[in-house]
Parts: structure tokens; C-alpha cells; sequence
């Protein structure tokens, strides 16, 4: 059990891309704050070890296996879905693919497609095959749709120039849809992390520190002095940041990119 405030207490969310870091805690922090979920990932066995987190907080959890890329997949995802839960709160689309870190005329285009297909249409095919279930949410006005997106928006490094394009097409997907289909009540907004402190950086902290000769902590002063707080933000502070927007406080808040960087960025 948990002492969280219950602020999605009966709420199911569809979580697409169950994994590591984010991923997890996106889902084990949901569960905490009350709700029920669907767990999409192409590995079952890494569904299945999320679902015992979720189930750990005494929340039911649908483990349904997809490859999100597959459009007759998704539409299985959405029947099995409707089928357990018989409503749809909140979609969050974490799933993601980085294409090679070089610049865009070095970058094979087949390679940069493969990162489109995850990062942007994707997202864009399960929130048009889950809006009417969002929209038909008891809890009116409607659902919400929640991109993960990259504090990535904000650089302009040579070698993020083909994340930076799939992540830039995906917050402008996310505003036409808010605009779309805000008339059925559904909210859209994405969430910007940037550096998250967690298992994948950390591996990439000892990396840069072995290539340069310096310590781990040496690595983590000079990025996080890059933020107004001096320090990375932990993966469930994105998570509770980003499941912000799937509760009912967030109920006027449609359409914007929600920056968490411990102050790296001042979005506007």
C-alpha cells in the first residue's frame, strides 16, 4: 500500500512503453496514486515484472504485448483494453526509439524513418484508435493523452538534430491533436524531461568519466550545474510531474509541453 494522495484513484491508464527508468516508474507511481493500468511493451517478460509492481499496490494491471507500430496490433490493444476495464482515463505514449546521435546530412534516412515510426506516428495511432474511449471517460469532460517527450526541443547540438526532428514532430502532433479533439473533451499535453537520473545515464556518467579521467560525481556537478536547482531530476520526479497532467487538477490545462529539468529550461 501506499500513503500517496489518491489523485487517480479509478482512473485506467494505458501506458505504452513499459521499460526501464521512465518507463517503470511511470507505471509504479501511477499505481500509487490510485490507478489501474494497461501495460504495452513488444517484451513480455518485462510487462510481466511490471505488472507484480502495480499489483504489489493492490491496483490491477493488463499486460498486453504490442508492437506499436503494427496498426492491427493497436487496434487488438484497444478490444482488450475496453474488454477488461470497460473505460480509458488516460493514454501515455513513452514508448521511443533514438535514431543515430549525428548530424541530419549524415544520418541514414532509413534509420531516421525506423525512430519516426516509434517516436511520432505511433503515438499518433494509438491516440486516434484510443479517442473515442477517451472521450466516452465517465470522468467528464474526458480523457487525457500525455506525450513524453525530450527536453532535447531545447538543443541545438548537431549530433540530437535527428531525435531533436522525431520529438519535434511528436509536440506538434500533440498540439494539433489538443485542438482536435478537445471539442470531445480530451486533454493533450507532453511532458519535456531532460537529463533524468536514472540507470541508462548513470552507465553513460561512468562512461564519460572512465574517457576523461575524472570521477562519476565530477560528471554529474558539471551537468547538473547546467540547472537552476544543481541537481537531475529522479525518474519518479518526472513520473509524478507527468501524471500531473492525467489528474483531474489538471482538468483545465490542455495543448502545452510541461518542461522538467530542475530549471535547465525555462519553457514558455
Amino acid at each position: 500500500m501506499t500513503d500517496s494522495p489518491q489523485l487517480l484513484e479509478g482512473k485506467v491508464v494505458v501506458l505504452s512503453g513499459v521499460g526501464p527508468g521512465l518507463g517503470r516508474s511511470l507505471g509504479e507511481e501511477a499505481a500509487k496514486l490510485g490507478a489501474d493500468l494497461v501495460l504495452v511493451s513488444r517484451t513480455q517478460k518485462r510487462l510481466d515484472k511490471m505488472a507484480e509492481v502495480v499489483r504489489s499496490y493492490g491496483r490491477r494491471a493488463l499486460v498486453v504485448p504490442t508492437d506499436i507500430n503494427d496498426e492491427e496490433a493497436c487496434e487488438n490493444l484497444v478490444k482488450a483494453t475496453l474488454e477488461e476495464y470497460g473505460r480509458v482515463d488516460c493514454l501515455l505514449n513513452n514508448a521511443f526509439a533514438i535514431p543515430p546521435m549525428e548530424p541530419l546530412t549524415t544520418i541514414k534516412h532509413d534509420a531516421l524513418r525506423g525512430s519516426l515510426e516509434t517516436n511520432a506516428f505511433a503515438p499518433l495511432r494509438l491516440s486516434t484508435l484510443f479517442a473515442d474511449a477517451l472521450a466516452e471517460s465517465p470522468d467528464k469532460p474526458g480523457g487525457s493523452i500525455i506525450m513524453v517527450n525530450s527536453a532535447v526541443l531545447r538543443q541545438s547540438q548537431p549530433e540530437f538534430a535527428g531525435y531533436k526532428l522525431t520529438k519535434g514532430t511528436l509536440v506538434h502532433i500533440a498540439s494539433a491533436l489538443a485542438t482536435e479533439l478537445g471539442p470531445r473533451g480530451i486533454r493533450v499535453n507532453s511532458v519535456a524531461p531532460s537529463w533524468i537520473y536514472e540507470d541508462v545515464n548513470k552507465a553513460y556518467f561512468d562512461w564519460m568519466a572512465q574517457e576523461r579521467g575524472v570521477t562519476h560525481d565530477d560528471i554529474y556537478r558539471e551537468t547538473a550545474d547546467l540547472t537552476d536547482l544543481k541537481r537531475l531530476a529522479t525518474p519518479e520526479e518526472v513520473a509524478r510531474a507527468t501524471l500531473f497532467l492525467a489528474s483531474d487538477l489538471a482538468s483545465a490545462i490542455s495543448g502545452i509541453t510541461l518542461d522538467v529539468s530542475c530549471g535547465e529550461f525555462h519553457g514558455y
